[in-house]
């Protein structure tokens, strides 16, 4: 049986339940992000993104529902030429009431 170290290896890592101490505002909708965080790359990965934004999970897969890669790549970082799509901005105007945990199933995508 092997000892354990009385010293915690990883003490110097942020603990789970550490928050941080304001909550930073989703990408795509603005609202507060809640207990979930979901690092969504604006630009896919598949067509050179590197850059990640901080987002909802009910917000990232909208997005994934209503665009291809090729769509995403296109309008790049800017969120202004998602909004102009009339399913997002529904979507958007819908859970700006939401509690920022909220999570629900969306429709598939619509291709």
């Amino acid at each position: 049986m092997a000892r354990r170290s009385k010293q915690d290896p990883y003490d110097h890592l942020p603990k789970e339940n550490d928050a941080p101490a304001s909550p930073v505002p989703c990408w795509l909708c603005g609202r507060p992000t809640g207990q979930t965080i979901v690092w969504h790359h604006p630009v896919p990965k598949s067509r050179g993104g590197r850059d990640v934004v901080p987002m909802h999970s009910i917000c990232q897969q909208t997005l994934i529902a209503n665009f291809t890669n090729s769509e995403l790549q296109r309008h790049g970082t800017e969120v202004a030429g998602l909004l102009d799509n009339p399913n997002v901005r529904k979507f958007v105007d819908w859970v700006a009431k939401k509690d920022p945990d909220f999570t629900a199933t969306i429709t598939k995508k619509q291709r």
